[in-house]
């Protein structure tokens, strides 16, 4: 997609929070739920694999960004391999995933993070999230950041917080909303 045609959609005022943990969590790991769960590394993704993740775990909280983005720039990121994409699967068919970002060390980024809506409310998320910010603290970062913004999960900002995270700023910004997303076929 051109930056022409990207300039030209409508976007919508959004409240970003940027949330950050400062050391370690010292609490015991989260017990895994019960049901045959796996969390796999997909250690080359495809672009479509990926797309398919993003926007199935991100439709619902108006993930955009990554739709926009041309998927030249996004095999670049994802193929990085300084970015770990982690896959949950329950039952065999994926629940969720987490990207883990080592890009800005020392510091780490939690860059994106959530569960497909089927699996949304069964007890998976936080024990998810226990599980992706111990795999950020495994490289040795100073902190790890994550960010969230008024447009995600309602309990979105409350799991990060019990996870540790603390707010660090927030900021107001423009999102292109996800009706102009789809209306382009994306």
């Amino acid at each position: 997609m051109t930056n022409t045609k990207r300039a030209k959609l409508p976007t919508v005022e959004i409240v970003v929070t940027y949330m950050t943990m400062g050391e370690r969590p010292t609490r015991p790991a989260r017990p895994a739920p019960l049901g045959k769960l796996a969390i796999l590394r997909a250690e080359h993704p495809t672009v479509p694999f990926y797309r398919f993740l993003y926007n199935t775990v991100g439709e619902p909280w108006h993930w955009t960004d990554r739709r926009l983005m041309p998927d030249d720039a996004l095999r670049a990121n994802i193929a990085d391999p300084k970015v770990e994409l982690y896959v949950l699967y329950a039952a065999g068919s994926p629940a969720g995933y987490a990207e883990l970002d080592f890009r800005p060390m020392p510091v780490a980024n939690l860059a994106y993070f959530g569960l497909m809506p089927e699996h949304v409310g069964h007890g998976l998320g936080g024990w998810f999230l226990d599980w992706a910010v111990r795999g950020l603290w495994l490289r040795g970062p100073e902190r790890i950041t994550v960010d969230t913004c008024n447009l995600d999960h309602p309990r979105a900002f409350q799991a990060y917080q019990r996870a540790g995270f603390a707010v660090e700023r927030r900021e107001t910004k423009r999102l292109v909303p996800m009706d102009a997303v789809k209306a382009i076929g994306l």
